[in-house]
């Protein structure tokens, strides 16, 4: 680790994360294992003493990048906290799996003078130990600050990450049809007690238990903030379930005999050339 006051303006300082949650300590093992020099600090966790800054001063002194690993909800409070210690030599990011809040917390607490960038690692801490590769990262374009978005992506690069350049708009429409949807099944899933009590399962429904185990191992803390910090979720939810609701109809009018051989819109399209074979194992 760089001792305090080494900051070079190459951005070869060290990078501090504040915040050693999970996702802190992950994030800090990847930064590691990369050989880039690190430090953290969080006032409610331990921190191992080889990466500990004792407080925000220690924290940010020399450093390059500054990510910030904290609750989407708690970013605006955290850059209070920073705000008068951060010069323009440091790179502020975000790692939340929103983009809007953070943003909006970060352009009015920073603005021109500091650098700073959202993003968004698409992974967490038990894909990390499944060894899952490669790992992705989102950055989002900043007009204000295009050189911090450079040093956001060479970051992740290092840590060897394959990087997706999303605005907001961009990131969380997507992550409304993908990341709360599949929080938004898993915790219904989960309400109803699907496969509690259960010998075994179909096949069909091994990659939704899958999904429910990646939901309540990486991150089912962050269920609220995904499903309210993003401001697409609410309509992504509700065009799920109207074309639940709509199938749902569907099956009970064939309940009626005189409905008997009406079922369109009640098939599911196959994979057809795609599907697994003998010759071609699934994919």
């Amino acid at each position: 680790m760089n001792p305090p006051g080494t900051f070079r303006g190459d951005g070869a300082g060290p990078t501090s994360v504040v915040g050693f949650g999970r996702f802190g300590q992950a994030f800090c093992e990847l930064l590691v294992e990369a050989e880039i020099p690190v430090r953290a600090w969080d006032p409610y966790a331990e921190v191992p003493p080889e990466l500990r800054a004792d407080d925000p001063q220690q924290l940010l002194d020399g450093a390059s990048m500054v990510v910030l690993a904290v609750p989407v909800g708690e970013i605006r409070d955290t850059l209070g906290v920073l705000r008068p210690l951060l010069t323009a030599d440091h790179c502020v990011m975000d790692v939340g799996s929103v983009k809007h809040g953070p943003i909006a917390a970060m352009a009015e607490t920073l603005g021109r003078e500091i650098p700073w960038v959202a993003t968004h690692p698409l992974f967490g801490p038990s894909s990390i130990a499944l060894g899952d590769r490669p790992l992705r990262a989102v950055v989002c374009p900043n007009d204000l600050h295009s050189e911090a978005v450079a040093r956001a992506r060479a970051l992740y690069e290092r840590l060897g990450c394959e990087v997706i350049e999303q605005t907001a708009d961009e990131h969380d429409r997507a992550m409304a049809r993908t990341h709360a949807i599949a929080f938004f099944v898993a915790k219904g899933l989960i309400d109803i007690g699907a496969s509690e009590g259960l010998a075994f399962t179909p096949p069909s429904f091994t990659a939704l238990s899958q999904m429910i185990d990646t939901v309540r191992s990486d991150a089912g803390h962050l269920f609220l903030a995904i499903e309210r910090e993003n401001p697409f979720a609410a309509a992504a939810r509700r065009e799920l379930l109207d074309a639940l609701e709509l199938v749902h109809a569907r099956l009970g009018d064939l309940e009626d005999p005189r409905n008997a051989e009406n079922s369109v819109g009640l098939t599911i399209p196959d994979l057809g050339e795609q599907a697994p074979s003998r010759d071609r194992p699934g994919i």
